[in-house]
């Protein structure tokens, strides 16, 4: 197959790169890895240092091998994922890894250019990169992550990308084998956001069609929120969060910064510094529950954090499919066994799916449309699973309007159509 645009679905958790031909046919790219061929590509980076002075240089590895490398390496490394969530805020700007400066464009290009790794004439080809309607943060800075994302492609070779809504790419996937005209609500679920686009297709000759964006709204609330609810309810209590420690004779909270860090699990490797395993054993001294705090404590210094959360993605895909389940993380010592009901978590997410109901309502709204006239529903990504978050949707369109797509292909293969039908655009013109 002859590559005539490429598609980029660059990833909170994992990253897709779909190739398209010039008659439209699409497959998404295989990548070898230590544990066999991925399509999906984990958005890892793993940074050491090689060599001896004054010839030390700095390796890194990305995507799956650089997960097990992390896990398994006892000398000095840094492990970093989760970078796009950083793209909007201005807090994050630049870090150092063994005395060499890194800007935020600078690592994202590094893991783009293993991404693109191979690919001929990738400087040169139609390349569309997908984006959130809504970058991740409290308070995300568009134009900041545009340009940071810009100039991260920039660094990797990718100079001339274009940009489309995540969700725009999912709608132009399913809407590839339209008949008739139809007025489409697509919802991506991501790691970090959940996005959603109301769409008017119209099909055309030649198996082609036009694609009319009525609406774009998202919200930062996704799979990775889902998870840290099960970390605050289900685990941090269990690692001391909500006990007391003595003080003076007064009972005092153990400081909430400590299990903060949960929200994303490569963060507890921040927290394995000599001050912060120095404060924490001299809480564990003083603590009404010290067996917990000595668990936290475990935790963090043999770096249990990808483990844990495996063990809690485990028992969220179960309670997709079943009413209770029995999370179970067991690993150097610390052992926690925790029963949980469907409907416990449904009550710890409920926010949650108020804000993901909220976004819905303002995409709605924007595209001024009822519920009633949105014909299908295209669904994508992990959270689409999730029974609380399908029995909204069930409810607001109807379970036989509802269609769920290929939660890691489908962003990405349709963003290769995409750009291909702007290179067309582009030449008719």
């Amino acid at each position: 197959m002859t590559t005539a645009a490429i598609g980029i679905d660059f990833g909170t958790t994992n990253s897709v790169v779909a190739l398209a031909d010039a008659d439209g046919k699409v497959t998404t790219r295989s990548f070898a890895t230590k544990q066999g061929a991925v399509d999906a590509y984990r958005s890892a980076l793993m940074f050491w240092r090689e060599g001896r002075p004054p010839k030390t240089h700095i390796a890194h590895v990305s995507g799956p091998d650089a997960l097990d490398m992390a896990l398994g390496m006892s000398a000095e490394h840094r492990f970093l994922q989760s970078l796009k969530t950083h793209l909007s805020s201005r807090a994050f700007q630049e870090t150092r890894l063994f005395g060499k400066l890194f800007r935020l464009e600078d690592l994202i290009g590094v893991f783009l250019r293993d991404l693109a790794q191979g690919l001929d004439d990738v400087a040169t080809l139609p390349l569309v990169s997908g984006r959130p309607v809504v970058f991740a943060g409290e308070r995300p800075d568009e134009e900041l992550a545009l340009g940071r994302l810009s100039a991260s492609y920039a660094k990797a070779g990718m100079p001339g990308v274009d940009f489309a809504y995540e969700p725009l790419g999912a709608a132009y996937w399913y809407a590839r084998d339209l008949t008739r005209p139809q007025t489409m609500l697509v919802a991506d679920f991501g790691g970090g956001t959940s996005d959603f686009s109301v769409m008017r297709f119209e099909p055309g000759a030649g198996g082609r069609f036009s694609a009319t964006p009525l609406s774009h709204a998202g919200v930062g609330v996704a799979g990775d929120t889902f998870d840290y609810r099960i970390i605050e309810h289900a685990i941090s209590p269990r690692l001391g969060k909500g006990t007391d420690y003595r003080s003076f004779e007064k009972l005092l909270p153990i400081p909430a910064h400590y299990h903060a860090a949960f929200a994303q699990w490569h963060r507890l490797s921040l927290m394995k510094s000599r001050e912060t395993m120095a404060d924490l054993r001299a809480l564990i001294r003083d603590a009404v529950e010290p067996g917990k705090l000595e668990d936290l404590l475990t935790v963090i210094e043999y770096d249990l954090g990808y483990e844990l959360y495996r063990a809690v993605s485990a028992a969220k895909i179960a309670l997709s499919s079943q009413d209770e389940t029995v999370l179970d993380f067991r690993q150097m010592d610390v052992a926690i066994q925790t029963p949980i009901k469907r409907a416990q978590f449904e009550r710890w997410i409920a926010d949650d799916v108020g804000a993901i109901e909220t976004a819905l309502d303002s995409a709605l709204a924007q595209a001024g449309l009822a519920s009633g006239a949105i014909e299908a529903v295209f669904m994508t990504g992990g959270t689409s699973h999730v029974p609380a978050v399908r029995a909204l949707f069930d409810r607001r369109f109807g379970a036989e309007r509802i269609h769920v797509g290929d939660a890691f292909r489908s962003v990405a293969s349709g963003l290769a159509l995409l750009a291909l039908d702007r290179q067309r655009a582009g030449l008719a013109a």
